[in-house]
């Protein structure tokens, strides 16, 4: 089954498009639409086995980027497809699905209109993904959708950690409480850890960090989460490229008043200007904090230590919440990529039974493999994650169930 993954954004459009059969799956092509209804939009198209290419004209809305990502599906020199109709399917990523979606589902009048109410929870996201079903219906009428969403599996997490501690009437008026991100990732290296490990995820007690421009923390306890570092939206738990991460709420309130911000300028404060940039006044990559440290620039190296710092207290407290640990997981761009940030965060965690083996750590980079010591009690792995396999998977078998 052929099933074109959508990931929509407020100004793009990632896309692979896959062909799933019951025991493996193929990439078939693979590709970015940027610059949405800003002048000189571009279209990336990386097609398996063929020469990648790149066009660069204005797109004025998402339809006008779907249109044009079909096309390259299609095209005769760097296309995959020969008929739109070998498409069998179009599974959407969706940011937030509230407390409505607990899995994957078939969209219908229904979702949509959810997860248009879902986004006042995730106004940079829920819009636009609206925005790509609304086109695949104009561009390819009938043809079965699925949204995934990314709040999904942290649908188990207990009340009392999801709630916060304000007035129970905002939750019963407004749902304010911690929803979680991330979770097609940590639902996706959790499981595939175990099939790697022979071990049977109910039996288990993993971590998994999923560290990358964004990045979260999750607890799961015999394959369910139970808890996790984001919360109502994705600036809370850990520090990111950009993003504060926890903080104490009065810190906000005390630069407002004193830098005279409205509600936007903390928004935009908490959001873009923060994290390991804002401690750096460097960069939001890792990459050049690495360099810079390397020659080192203090703000730079606090940046790094500051980043690794609370990973730690989250695995630490998440042990804790769990009584034990069997299985730490890293992911994502840094966690797969980035040895350094690896070894400075399991640094002094033999307490815990985290022992790991330097050599080994040093050596992986985008690859699933344990780099735990022979006599560490946890193990410890770098699992490579694949978000776009996980929306393909679950859209094959809502599909599959309608015929």
């Amino acid at each position: 089954m052929i099933i074109l993954v959508l990931n929509c954004g407020s100004s793009s459009i990632k896309y692979q498009l896959t062909d799933m059969t019951d025991n493996n799956s193929v990439v078939l092509a693979k590709g970015l639409v940027e610059r949405i209804g800003i002048t000189d939009g571009i279209l990336t198209h990386k097609p398996s086995g063929k020469e990648p290419y790149k066009v660069v004209t204005d797109i004025p809305d998402h339809t006008v980027g779907i249109n044009m990502l079909m096309e390259a599906l299609l095209s005769p020199k760097h296309g995959v497809i020969k008929d739109v109709h070998e498409i069998k399917a179009v599974g959407h990523r969706v940011a937030h699905g509230g407390e409505n979606f607990k899995e994957s589902v078939l969209i219908d009048n229904d979702v949509k209109k959810e997860i248009e109410k879902c986004g006042e929870l995730a106004p940079l996201h829920n819009p636009a993904h609206l925005k790509g079903i609304f086109s695949v219906e104009k561009i390819l009428p009938g043809i079965p959708q699925t949204a995934v969403f990314d709040t999904s599996f942290h649908q188990t997490m207990p009340d009392f950690a999801y709630m916060y501690a304000i007035p129970y009437e905002y939750y019963e008026k407004y749902r304010i409480r911690k929803y979680g991100f991330h979770g097609t990732s940590h639902k996706f290296v959790a499981t595939k850890a175990c099939k790697i490990l022979d071990k049977n995820i109910d039996d288990m007690k993993i971590i998994t960090c999923h560290l990358g421009n964004g990045a979260s923390i999750t607890a799961i306890d015999k394959g369910a989460s139970v808890d996790t570092s984001m919360g109502f939206t994705p600036v809370d738990g850990l520090i990111m490229g950009t993003r504060t991460g926890e903080i104490d709420p009065g810190v906000l309130l005390y630069l407002a008043d004193k830098e005279g911000l409205s509600v936007s300028g903390v928004n935009n404060l908490i959001n873009k200007k923060s994290g390991v940039a804002g401690i750096s006044q460097l960069s939001s990559d890792m990459r050049d904090l690495e360099t810079a440290s390397i020659e080192g620039n203090p703000l730079a190296i606090l940046a790094l230590r500051m980043y690794s710092y609370k990973v730690k207290k989250f695995i630490g407290a998440y042990a804790a919440a769990m009584n034990g640990l069997d299985l730490l997981i890293f992911t994502g761009g840094v966690g797969e990529n980035d040895f350094n940030m690896r070894k400075m965060i399991c640094k002094d965690m033999e307490y815990m039974g985290i022992r790991i083996d330097e050599e080994v750590n040093h050596g992986i980079k985008g690859k699933d493999l344990v780099f735990s010591s022979a006599d560490s009690k946890v193990e410890v792995m770098v699992v490579t994650t694949d978000e776009e396999y996980v929306i393909a998977s679950d859209t094959k078998s809502i599909v599959e169930k309608l015929s």
